[in-house]
């Protein structure tokens, strides 16, 4: 799995390191396909007790193992600052961040202070919850200890609502990251996004797609007796041959060729601003109507009826209804935040 014109730098390994044989035959499978970063998790505290939840210190010795057998680099998690200890004691060349630790300012700030002058790569996956601002909290807290080899996980966020995802992508967290931190790595965690075996694939393709800068992927020597997460590893046949199979856009092509349809994007930008300017007014029309009539500002039925209007047309339109709908709750967010102001004065 080498770093090439083909295929981005990937992280693999099984979620947990079970057995000194599984971590072993694991490691030597990647290491034949050409992997050079191997994971495995040590510490592994579940969401309820009672499940395997890792074997600490002796598991550190079967990475150290791999190590010095396959040559590849070895990363696993940590939580606390006497992970640190125990993973730097036994030569760990790359620490990792949980999302339920990133979510922790206590506990990032904890971890921050143990990593205070020592010099290793470190990390970070997003969050649990889509916060953005707590995401780069963690990260700033590892930078502000000295550690400038800093990387993202972006590993989805959790919903209380069923979907295809064992965890949502919500791109557009780690495309504003991009955005905010521009020479930041990104990396993509599609093993925990999806939590299906079957959506690893698409996933790495779409997170090539938006300029991921690797991945981490879950994999095992035999994915079905995983003590672990079974549902979403691979063997290392199956990982070598999703990565075989992805398209890895070239982002340094000139962009000459949509310089003009740039500019037709800038001229509709303008023409959206200038409608919405003009629709905050007669909202604010509205706002002071209402004020003189000793009207609610919220009429639940208007509301309704634009949402199920708009969306209808933007279906129709050749876009997702659902997207139009967030368009347009925004939009009346704001109109109601301009009445409630006209109504107060």
């Amino acid at each position: 799995m080498p770093s090439d014109q083909r295929r981005p730098f990937v992280i693999a390994g099984p979620c947990s390191a079970e057995t000194e044989e599984q971590v072993m035959t694991t490691a030597r499978q990647l290491a034949q396909k050409g992997c050079h970063m191997f994971r495995a998790g040590v510490w592994k505290p579940r969401t309820k007790p009672g499940g395997f939840e890792g074997h600490g210190e002796p598991a550190l010795q079967w990475l150290k193992q791999v190590k010095e057998e396959t040559g590849m680099l070895v990363t696993t998690e940590v939580a606390t600052p006497e992970h640190v200890e125990l993973a730097l004691k036994y030569g760990i060349d790359i620490l990792w961040v949980g999302a339920r630790t990133s979510a922790n300012p206590f506990a990032m700030q904890a971890l921050a202070d143990s990593l205070r002058g020592v010099d290793i790569p470190v990390f970070v996956k997003n969050p649990v919850n889509p916060d953005l601002e707590l995401w780069i909290g963690a990260l700033e807290r590892i930078n502000g200890a000295g550690i400038k080899k800093l990387a993202a996980i972006h590993r989805g966020f959790s919903s209380y609502d069923k979907t295809i995802y064992r965890n949502l992508p919500m791109w557009q967290i780690p495309i504003e990251l991009r955005r905010r931190i521009p020479d930041l790595a990104i990396i993509c965690d599609p093993s925990h996004i999806g939590g299906r075996r079957d959506l690893i694939a698409p996933l790495c393709q779409q997170a090539m797609d938006l300029g991921a800068d690797g991945l981490i992927v879950e994999s095992h020597c035999d994915p079905d007796k995983a003590w672990s997460d079974a549902k979403q590893q691979v063997t290392p046949d199956v990982l070598d041959y999703i990565l075989s199979l992805l398209v890895i856009r070239d982002d340094t092509v000139t962009t000459e060729g949509i310089t003009q349809l740039r500019k037709q994007i800038d001229e509709l930008d303008n023409q959206v601003m200038d409608i919405l300017a003009k629709r905050m007014r007669v909202c604010r029309e509205i706002g002071q109507y209402k004020k003189e009539h000793n009207m609610t500002v919220l009429q639940a039925q208007r509301y309704n009826e634009i949402l199920d209007k708009r969306g209808a047309q933007g279906s129709l339109c050749g876009m997702d209804s659902e997207f139009v709908k967030k368009i347009y709750e925004a939009i009346h967010e704001e109109s109601v935040r301009q009445q409630i102001e006209i109504i107060n004065k």
